[in-house]
Order: C-alpha cells, then structure tokens, then sequence
C-alpha cells in the first residue's frame, strides 16, 4: 500500500529578521565594542582576549548578557559591568551603522504583500531602540524585541520568535502559526532560535558572522546571500505545491 504525504504548507505571514550581520552593516562594530568592554573590566593578556574573542565570534546572536556571563564564569556583577561598557562603546558608534543594500526596499514589498515584519536582536532594548531611531526604521516595520522583552531569554531560545508571533496576531483573525513565520539571520543562534520555534522557514544569511557550513550543520532550511532574497524563498515556500 502506497502512502501519500499531505504536502500542505502553512503558509508565511510574518518574517522574523535579526538586526546587526543581517538587515544592519556590522563593519566590525559589534567587535569593536566588545574590545572595548573587555578593556573596561581590565583584561588586558592577549591570549586570553584572544579566546574571548573567538568565543564572541562562535556565539554572535546571542543575548550580550548571556555572552557576558559564559565570558566571566557567571560573575553577575563584572557580566553586568562588561554589558554596559559593550553597550555604551556600541551606542558610540552607532553612527556607523547603515542597512544593508536593498533592505528598506525589502521592507517595502513584504508588507505590500502583506507580511508582517518583526525585528529581533541580541542588543539591550535601549540599544536596539538607539539604532531603530538612527536608521529611521520605526516606520518600516511591526515590532522589534530584544531578550528583556521577553523575559531575558535571547537565543537560541524561541522566546522572540514566538512572542513575535503572538503579538503580531490580529484580533479577529486567526492566530500567526509559529509555522507561518520565516525566521531569517545571520548567526547558527539565529538558525537554532528559528528551529526551536517550529518556524516554517529558517534562514541562514551570509552577510555577517557565520557562513554556509555553521548553517548547514545547525539545520537551517536554506542558506541565502543577502536578507532580500527571502522573499523568493517565502513565495516558492507559499506556493501550491
């Protein structure tokens, strides 16, 4: 006896897109400021910044306090030292920050195909509200969560992933699917965030800290060059099959 598979999709209402590697030019600035930090609690043996450098680059997408924590052996007060000098070194430069080619655009043409769009960060809310103003995107999209507006947890937990579902529901239309969301970043953390959500797409992005194979080994759905082409992604996904 032949089985056939119900090939239905739930189809994409919502994208959820990380900030900084992904919609936002880095240009190094979030390493520049985690220098800073470490500079600031005093740490000045180069093999040992060394070390925590790589481990900032193994774990870029997760929440800065956790980062901060693993960093100093969950030494609260000196995690919360070096959080607040990682943040103030990074709103100094946030001047630097542009979006990335084509992502206002982007932007544009999910919500004329009426998309929602939700934006998620590692950053504190304080900073990540800093670089909303500076890129003038309040406008251009629905939410933006960082990991204190949902408890504290950053990735890879679902946390923002899903509470951007939830908030973005409609009263009096059905609810946003955790499948219904294309989860797209720049970061494996991004790629394990989505995954854990249930996300029906999740997506890898090569224009910030982590490339093609970390995707491919955190099992994300498909590894693309730049955030714009998710919206192929989303149709081919949302199409009769």
């Amino acid at each position: 006896m032949t089985t056939t598979r119900n090939q239905t999709r739930t189809p994409i209402r919502l994208a959820c897109l990380d900030m900084a590697g992904t919609t936002v030019a880095d240009g190094g600035t979030v390493l520049g400021a985690f220098s800073g930090a470490l500079d600031s609690l005093g740490i000045e043996d180069p093999e040992r910044r060394a070390t925590m450098t790589d481990y900032v680059i193994a774990t870029m997408g997760e929440s800065k306090i956790t980062v901060f924590r693993a960093l100093l052996d969950g030494d609260e007060e000196r995690a919360q030292a070096g959080n607040a000098a990682f943040e103030a070194a990074y709103a100094e430069q946030i001047g630097n920050a542009a979006p990335l080619p084509g992502v206002p655009e982007f932007f544009a043409q999910l919500r004329e195909q009426g998309f929602k769009i939700a934006l998620t960060t590692g950053f504190s809310r304080g900073t990540a509200d800093a670089l909303l103003d500076h890129l003038g995107w309040r406008d251009l999209i629905d939410l933006s969560l960082a990991p204190q507006d949902v408890g504290g947890r950053g990735r890879p937990h679902p946390d923002m992933v899903l509470a951007s579902a939830a908030r973005l529901s409609a009263e009096g239309e059905e609810p946003i699917a955790a499948a219904a969301v294309a989860v797209a970043g720049d970061t494996a953390w991004d790629v394990k965030s989505g995954l854990a959500a249930g996300a029906g797409i999740v997506a890898g992005v090569l224009t910030g800290a982590h490339g093609r194979t970390d995707f491919e080994n955190a099992g994300a759905t498909c590894v693309l060059d730049d955030v714009t082409q998710l919206i192929t992604s989303i149709s081919q996904h949302n199409s009769p099959q």
